[in-house]
């Protein structure tokens, strides 16, 4: 899931160990980072409004803010990656003193693969980075900040292939002005019906609509934006669980954790404990 990176952070990175059949539910978004993947094992497939790719051991996959975007398994290896979230703060250093040429080229083709030199590289230089970061020295920005700028080169100097399948046609505006609404108001009182009156159209036309570009049913949506903005309360707020549920549309703590239960697998507290790796 594209959780936002807590607010006094500038640069994160973790190693993540998934089961092969994990996907994100939806399209989804992060509002506040960038992020930069690189996949030790698994297959997966990208997809975003305007295209999909699909990215291997080796690959690394780029993804700015506000894109939405969902990832889904093709193939029954564990999905291992490291997963590196970056501040525009960090962006716009990195634009200023290095080049945003490169920034941008990484940020916009966004799917990268390489030969087996540059492997290693990238592989070394990550672990160092997971080292330090872990490592919580009072320095350690200052290291991971040198350590990234260096992979970005990496990536531009030994990138192989860029494939990638545009869509014949994106989401149309009205699906995104529907998603955008909901990004917006989720932690109020929404129903089909309301965004569908707004978007123009009948509730089934919208339904359809929503369902066949998104690809999932409104409702479903609906819940998994309710629960990834639980899930950024849970992990970087200690508020208590039921207000969590009035932040986020929930209404009561016992719908939130048997939303929890069924679509995470874990409880509210047993997700925040760090129970489950996401």
């Amino acid at each position: 899931m594209p959780l936002d990176m807590p607010s006094d952070a500038r640069i994160t990175i973790q190693k993540r160990n998934l089961p092969a059949d994990f996907m994100m539910p939806q399209l989804e978004k992060a509002d506040r980072h960038y992020s930069l993947g690189y996949i030790i094992s698994g297959d997966r497939r990208f997809i975003t409004p305007y295209e999909r790719y699909d990215v291997h051991a080796g690959d690394i996959t780029a993804m700015p803010p506000g894109l939405y975007h969902r990832t889904i398994s093709m193939s029954d290896k564990p999905y291992v990656n490291y997963l590196i979230k970056i501040s525009p703060e960090i962006a716009e250093s990195f634009c200023h003193e290095v080049d945003a040429d490169i920034w941008n080229y990484v940020f916009d083709l966004k799917r990268f693969s390489f030969d087996e030199t540059t492997h290693s590289k990238i592989e070394n230089l990550l672990a160092d980075m997971l080292e330090i970061f872990e490592g919580s020295a009072s320095y350690s920005e200052t290291l991971l900040k040198g350590l990234f700028y260096r992979l970005l080169v990496l990536i531009k100097d030994g990138n192989a292939t860029t494939d990638r399948t545009p869509f014949k046609s994106e989401l149309s505006e009205d699906i995104m002005e529907a998603m955008y609404y909901i990004e917006k108001n989720y932690p109020e009182s929404i129903k089909l019906s309301d965004v569908a009156a707004r978007v123009g159209f009948s509730e089934g036309h919208f339904s359809r609509l929503f369902s066949s570009q998104v690809g999932t049913s409104f409702s479903s949506y609906l819940i998994n934006i309710r629960l990834r903005h639980a899930k950024e309360l849970l992990i970087n707020t200690d508020l208590p669980v039921s207000e969590v549920a009035l932040q986020t549309g929930f209404g009561s703590g016992d719908y939130l954790s048997a939303s929890f239960s069924k679509y995470v697998g874990v409880s509210p507290s047993a997700f925040r404990s760090g129970k489950y790796n996401i």
